[in-house]
């Protein structure tokens, strides 16, 4: 056998392996979600509820209600934000760093001059 059917059968097998588990994981996941999905029973009992208002709202008002409380919460921490712009000093401040790197880019350069 010749190095290259050997890694093209080690790669076969690699991916082969790989798609097998994906696939398994897959049947998985289809068959935990048919065998614990809730059942919506047809004896005419309602499902019970932890809110007693539950059904007189429609899901368009719930999705409202959640809405207009992320505003609410937005806002309110808007206007207690201490954040302000940081001002940048001015350019005519130059560190001693920065002084003599630059120095020493002007003199490598050759437009250093003695005065």
């Amino acid at each position: 056998m010749t190095d290259l059917t050997l890694s093209l059968e080690i790669t076969a097998l690699g991916m082969g392996l790989v798609f097998g588990a994906i696939l398994l994981l897959w049947l998985t996941m289809i068959l935990l979600t048919t065998f614990t999905a809730d059942k919506k029973s047809n004896s005419g009992s309602p499902v019970a509820s932890d809110s007693p208002d539950a059904d007189s709202v429609p899901e368009a008002g719930f999705k409202a209600q959640a809405a207009a409380l992320a505003v609410a919460i937005a806002l309110t921490e808007q206007g207690q934000s201490t954040a302000h712009p940081l001002h940048e000093p001015p350019t005519a401040i130059v560190s001693a760093w920065q002084l003599g790197m630059r120095t020493s880019q002007r003199a490598q350069k050759g437009n250093f001059r003695n005065r």
